[in-house]
């Protein structure tokens, strides 16, 4: 078999390159605290694009921190009764998508949201005023001000909002709420799991946003983390500054937060993907403690992994 990283069994036991902040707990709870202070004003209103038997559809609106508008796709069964939910993220750039893909789980009496990530391709506001680059990528964006301002922390904040959100809502039963998407979606998974402790069950796919640096070493700050290399060639050519700037991703690198989530765990990744390698993976996998499962496809990359969608609905379905 081809080797694009560590081999397999090294990979199980690997933990991760990008350094810590000395204040990365502290960090987050100040973040957490902001959000607490931030009312939801949430609105809820009909959305005739898709119709049928059994479900509606809503825009779901609310208040994210530095007063920025997020906006969610939710479904709704028209049965009675509070209802589990699943809560879904899309890959960088992207947006929420179409609404009929998420109906597998309204067939399952489930109530579904989908969050359109701030200042990407969707629907929602991104109000945050930053010092420094704006011109590519939203994993640098905030680097050169205040930790505070790193774009990332603001959008994983907007996931937990959502998780409330939803968990608030009447017909939610708020003790069986899952979580689940792939890439930026599936770093957007551990962080919401992380920082909303009653998320009870997670499936996301080779997870974005973990272990920066180690992508940087494999030579990988390309396609989704080519903004690395950008930065580095821009403001710090010489790389002066390289253990700071990853520190202070450090932040917003999920592999840290890894092991805050209680929320039982399906991960899947290829080991051939060289736009999250697999490093990247297991370091964020191997900080979980709870129960964890991953399952592993040894020739495929960043692309569809056949029945892992199957294994995620399943898995979420016993909610």
């Amino acid at each position: 078999m081809p080797t694009l990283d560590k081999p397999l069994d090294e990979l199980w036991n690997y933990k991760g390159t990008n350094p810590k902040p000395k204040d990365f707990d502290a960090y987050w709870d100040r973040a957490l605290q902001e959000l607490d202070a931030t009312p939801p004003k949430l609105e809820c209103t009909p959305n005739q694009t898709i119709q049928g038997n059994g479900f509606t559809c809503f825009d779901l609106t609310f208040m994210g921190v530095g007063q920025s508008r997020i906006h969610a796709k939710y479904l709704r069964p028209q049965s009675s009764g509070r209802h589990a939910a699943v809560l879904n993220f899309h890959g960088y750039a992207s947006n929420s998508g179409d609404w009929s893909p998420h109906l597998n789980f309204v067939a399952q009496d489930f109530c579904v949201a989908a969050m359109d990530c701030r200042g990407q391709g969707g629907k929602s506001q991104d109000l945050t005023p930053i010092k420094g680059n704006t011109l590519s990528g939203h994993i640098i964006r905030g680097i050169d001000d205040h930790p505070d301002k790193l774009l990332f922390r603001n959008i994983f904040l907007d996931a937990v909002q959502l998780a409330r959100v939803v968990a608030a809502l009447p017909e939610i039963d708020p003790g069986r709420i899952g979580a689940y998407g792939g890439s930026q979606g599936g770093g957007l998974t551990l962080a919401c799991a992380a920082l909303e402790p009653r998320i009870q069950r997670i499936a996301p796919l080779y997870p974005f946003l973990s272990d920066y640096q180690r992508v940087w070493e494999m030579d990988l700050a390309k396609d989704a983390y080519q903004e690395l290399k950008n930065y580095f060639r821009n403001f710090d050519p010489r790389h002066e500054r390289a253990k700071e700037i990853f520190t202070k991703l450090g932040y917003i690198d999920v592999h840290h937060l890894t092991p805050r989530i209680k929320a039982e765990t399906l991960m899947g990744t290829g080991l051939q993907d060289t736009i999250t390698p697999p490093s990247s993976v297991f370091a964020a996998y191997n900080h979980l403690s709870g129960k964890k499962e991953m399952r592993v496809y040894p020739d495929f990359g960043h692309e569809v992994l056949p029945g892992f969608a199957d294994m995620s609905f399943q898995f979420l379905s016993k909610l």
